[in-house]
């Protein structure tokens, strides 16, 4: 029998991005300055990576305040990212656009499991109690501080590989949506400066932008 996921509660997190660049053979939308809204974004970052993974071609990004770079551009097992208060999307005590964090992305493929993938939203959260242990155990060390991981996706939708992302907050500040979220909420925290080990033990499932973003 299989499982189903109901929605979560939080805000739906998507990026419209307007220009086009092309790096090492991965996909980046962003302005020919290297920028997008408020943000300056550090070359090489990119909001957006198309890859052949096991045959296939994923997307993974864009979402909101995010930029990626790989560590090797021939190699796009393990990438470099910074996020960016966008809009305060994240946090109501950070300026627009203020650097949040910098980390670590580690490339992994959740083990197929007996439970239905979530694909109503752009992005669809699972938190780790709904979560399958074998989902949970595809987590590089320092396992606890990778917890949050996201979904590439596909033209059907969202696929099983991903990335791990271990936060490391360049700054103090509460990380509540903008002000969306109270304290009541799994994703708010007060963050301090370093690894966020308290930031929400979250996979998010990632459909991929409509074909007009």
């Amino acid at each position: 029998m299989r499982i189903g996921i109901n929605r979560a509660t939080i805000m739906t997190l998507f990026l419209i991005c307007a220009c086009t660049a092309v790096m090492s053979g991965c996909q980046s939308d962003l302005s020919s300055d290297g920028s997008t809204g408020g943000v300056v974004v550090p070359h090489g970052y990119m909001a957006r990576l198309e890859q052949v993974h096991d045959g296939r071609m994923i997307g993974f990004g864009p979402f909101v305040g995010y930029y990626f770079r790989p560590e090797d551009p021939k190699d796009l097992s393990r990438l470099q990212f910074i996020c960016f208060n966008e809009n305060r999307f994240y946090s109501s005590d950070m300026p627009d656009g203020a650097k949040l964090y910098e980390g670590t992305a580690v490339r992994a493929t959740l083990p197929q499991a007996d439970i239905t993938i979530p694909a109503q939203e752009r992005i669809n959260p699972v938190f780790f109690p709904e979560a399958p242990e074998s989902w949970r155990n595809t987590r590089p060390d320092p396992q606890d501080v990778f917890v949050h991981f996201h979904s590439g996706y596909n033209g059907a939708g969202p696929v099983r590989t991903g990335y791990w992302l271990r936060h490391v907050a360049v700054a103090d500040f509460t990380y509540d949506m903008g002000g969306r979220v109270g304290k009541e909420s799994l994703l708010y925290h007060r963050v301090r400066k370093g690894p966020d080990r308290g930031f929400a033990r979250i996979i998010e499932f990632d459909r991929g932008p409509e074909k007009d973003d």
